[in-house]
């Protein structure tokens, strides 16, 4: 029996979320507010971790959500947070794109919509990029011949960009590809953030959410 991916994990748990609590509104014949929505999945994340109802994989998601959860009440927006996993997750689980095909039409359209583009460089130590405010992508050169190949992505790729995160999150799924979460730090060019694309879609934690 193959075991679960992460993907897999963390869509079953949004899922099931959704879903009880959809389940617990009709048993009430009533309409939760906001507070009572997110109190109703804190507990039901509690429960969930405690039981281990589901993957070791998603534990630490259940874990920082229950806080986040505690810290914000209402402003953690769980149902919301769960309603925009199985909208991402869902739309690449369903997506035909190779996505090595899929980085590149991504890159065209980039270039088309007047983004600084750089793909023809390797780069193997901190850079800096002037670009004026305008909205780049720097891609390691080795990497983008080398990770792909007839078409599929066959190791992760790094992009180092500076954009928009919520505009980068929407055109990266409108091609198909789920991206990590930006990481500053351990970009390699200056004032980009690191996001990585893998394989399949099989990010080992949480991809980048749209809000």
């Amino acid at each position: 029996m193959s075991s679960q991916t992460y993907n897999q994990a963390v869509l079953e748990l949004a899922l099931a979320g959704l879903a009880d609590l959809t389940a617990s509104a009709q048993t009430k014949k009533a309409q939760r507010t906001p507070a009572q929505e997110s109190h109703f999945l804190c507990n039901w994340m509690v429960e969930s971790l405690k039981e281990k109802r589901f993957s070791k994989l998603v534990a630490d998601d259940l874990t920082a959500w229950i806080r986040l959860a505690r810290s914000q009440g209402a402003g953690a927006e769980l149902k919301r947070l769960l309603e925009r996993i199985v909208f991402q997750y869902q739309t690449v689980e369903e997506s035909e794109h190779a996505l090595g095909v899929a980085l590149n039409t991504m890159i065209a359209a980039l270039v088309k919509d007047n983004w600084l583009v750089f793909t023809d460089t390797e780069i193997s130590t901190k850079l800096k990029l002037d670009g004026d405010g305008q909205s780049s992508l720097v891609i390691d050169a080795k990497e983008l011949a080398q990770h792909i190949k007839d078409g599929q992505l066959i190791k992760p790729i790094n992009l180092y960009v500076r954009a928009d995160e919520q505009q980068l999150t929407r055109i990266a799924l409108s091609h198909g590809l789920l991206l990590s979460q930006g990481n500053k730090k351990s970009s390699l060019i200056k004032h980009h953030k690191a996001y990585r694309i893998y394989p399949n879609n099989q990010l080992p934690s949480l991809c980048q959410l749209l809000i």
